[in-house]
């Protein structure tokens, strides 16, 4: 090999990095499968939920036949899950991400590692879709109705630019609101009261524009 030493380089390299993954596996599996166990349950929630008070078969319908009000009461319960999460010895644990943005928003403060931010992103990939196919599996055909269409986030009736713009917009607005109070030291243990506020906030007013992703 005419150049042994960068060959040696590029291998030390992949060691390295082989090592950095094995370490953070061996260390912090048990916040990775946190992460995974909350958005799970989220999504059971939210699939129970949407069943619940939109699906056209559901008796709810007839006591509430306000779409606005049913939708609130779906972020009043998904604001509720959220909270509760949060505050929860999972979510204590790994800190309650929940989703990929905030992940790599303190990924990209130094406030996370790389290789923690690549498990927390597919372990909360993977509690995702475990809990799809919970509330699959025991509601049936119920979840696929167009009216829950699997609690899908989908661009509403104005169009992928607008959903666009309006995601962009909320998620701005709860990463700059988590950050501000998790920041501040006498309203820091309310962050998870914030957060879980802004998703029932999203959901009642902001999802007819993009399914408040």
């Amino acid at each position: 090999n005419p150049h042994p030493a960068l060959s040696l380089g590029k291998g030390d390299a992949i060691l390295s990095r082989a090592l950095s993954m094995t370490r953070a596996l061996r260390e912090h599996w048990p916040e990775y499968l946190c992460e995974a166990a909350e958005l799970g349950l989220f999504m059971i929630s939210a699939g129970l939920f949407t069943i619940l008070l939109h699906h056209p078969n559901s008796p709810v319908l007839d006591f509430i036949p306000s779409e606005f009000t049913r939708r609130m009461l779906t972020g009043i319960a998904m604001g509720s899950t959220a909270i509760a999460l949060v505050f929860s010895p999972l979510g204590k644990r790994s800190g309650a991400h929940f989703n990929p943005v905030v992940t790599l928003t303190f990924w990209r403060l130094g406030k996370v590692k790389n290789w923690d931010a690549v498990f927390y992103i597919v372990a909360q990939f993977i509690g995702a879709i475990a809990g799809v196919f919970v509330v699959t599996l025991f509601a049936g055909e119920a979840v696929s109705h167009p009216k829950v269409n699997y609690a899908a986030t989908l661009p509403g009736m104005q169009g992928v630019i607008v959903a666009f713009i309006a995601e962009f917009v909320i998620a701005f607005v709860l990463m700059s609101v988590v950050l501000r109070v998790s920041n501040t030291p006498r309203i820091a243990r309310y962050t998870g009261l914030f957060a879980g506020t802004l998703v029932a906030t999203y959901i009642t007013f902001e999802s007819p524009l993009s399914g408040m992703s």
